[in-house]
């Protein structure tokens, strides 16, 4: 059963919202824009979100992609928006990369009933959800044909202590849930932003201790891989992010294979750099990544 997902901000409906089985049983809410240019795409977009907050959230930069002649989907990840599991919870080490590998199967499956097997399939992955992207392309999960990371999640910043608990709570107790700590002031610049995210009952500051193990290490993991990456890459990322570390981006733009990544960090913004006041060079490298590399 689908339902039309409702933009709470402009009172308008564009996604069509339903539900996802994933591997195991659980349920996933699943959104689908179709583009705006007709039944015939330039490509699919599969868009990832970040912690504690969920897909209805990316309505502006769905709405753009389509514009631009893409379909896009997007989900609620385990544990968040309308989807089920504990809020910020994990049930299990690979849960994330696990569903978001059936998303792609499903994506792909798709496709392949529209009688558009080669069409291409972008993930497009935000601070959590660029961690899991990325882990997902290093791994090799999934046949995907191109990366958009946007603030992604390489490197947290965890100080001494913040280590030591991450090293012993998933041991002693992995499904406590505790506050992320983000500190939303700085999301964006634009205060209705900030505002329209602490209103909203969709996002939760919650955390297992399972989840801040895999944030902890699949950061430093994927940085491993970047001098073997290989999967065209659009790396963007806020030289002002107070919520992860944008070193871990610097060290990952500087240690990929230039004819595979293409970066760029904008000074001057907050984490959601989609998100900004000033969000025009954002869109506007993005879409001309796109063209370049799936021309209409």
């Amino acid at each position: 059963m689908t339902e039309p997902a409702v933009d709470a901000a402009q009172g308008a409906t564009s996604a069509t919202l339903s539900t996802f089985t994933a591997g195991d049983g659980e349920n996933l809410a699943l959104y689908d824009w179709p583009p705006h240019a007709g039944p015939h795409p330039r490509g699919v977009v599969l868009l990832v979100h970040g912690l504690g907050e969920h897909m209805g959230r990316y309505e502006n930069l769905a709405r753009r992609l389509g514009g631009w002649g893409f379909e896009v989907r997007g989900y609620d990840q385990y544990g968040h928006g309308e989807s089920g599991g504990p809020r910020g919870g994990l049930s299990a080490a690979t849960r994330l990369l696990d569903d978001l590998g059936d998303l792609v199967d499903d994506t792909r499956a798709r496709l392949g009933r529209r009688k558009m097997a080669q069409a291409p399939l972008i993930l497009l992955g935000h601070s959590l959800g660029g961690l899991v992207a990325a882990r997902f392309v290093s791994l090799q999960l999934g046949p995907v044909d191109a990366l958009v990371l946007s603030s992604p999640a390489l490197d947290v910043g965890l100080g001494g202590f913040q280590k030591f608990l991450v090293a012993t709570l998933p041991k002693l107790a992995p499904n406590l849930r505790v506050g992320n700590g983000l500190d939303t002031r700085f999301l964006s610049h634009d205060p209705a932003v900030v505002a329209a995210y602490r209103a909203d009952p969709r996002v939760h500051d919650r955390i297992a201790a399972r989840l801040a193990l895999f944030l902890a290490q699949a950061g430093p993991a994927t940085l491993e891989q970047a001098p073997h990456w290989s999967v065209p890459t659009l790396l963007l990322w806020a030289g002002q992010d107070k919520l992860v570390n944008p070193a871990g981006s610097a060290a990952f733009a500087a240690a990929a294979p230039k004819q595979a990544l293409t970066s760029r960090c904008f000074d001057d913004l907050y984490h959601e750099i989609f998100n900004e006041r000033d969000a025009g060079p954002v869109f506007a490298m993005l879409q001309s990544w796109l063209e370049q590399r799936f021309p209409p």
